[in-house]
């Protein structure tokens, strides 16, 4: 089974989340990213017990596609201080991990 990764992300706005999704498979970076949500998040910020309703964005990537990737998400998240996590998949459908080190050649 080839290696994949799943880069998460949130934003403040669904037609946001739409732009960082579709930005990516057009690019290669990724070969599938699904928006999902609504979702309340509660974080500590400047002093302060904030709650906002946010997007998740789930980008499926192969492994030597998430730095650039990561690079474009930063660029254009509208945080100051992003949340962006990258898992690695250990185990998956052999034919969907291929599909995806597939889509996300450039």
């Amino acid at each position: 089974m080839e290696q994949i990764c799943v880069v998460t992300t949130v934003v403040d706005v669904r037609s946001v989340a739409d732009v960082l999704a579709a930005a990516a498979v057009a690019g290669r970076l990724a070969a599938c990213a699904q928006v999902g949500g609504q979702i309340d998040s509660t974080y500590r910020w400047q002093s302060a017990v904030e709650t906002t309703t946010e997007w998740s964005v789930q980008f499926k990537t192969a492994p030597d596609r998430v730095e650039a990737l990561l690079t474009q998400i930063r660029a254009n998240h509208p945080y100051e201080v992003p949340e962006i996590l990258v898992t690695t998949v250990q185990s998956g459908n052999p034919a969907y991990t291929a599909w995806v080190v597939e889509h996300t050649r450039p």
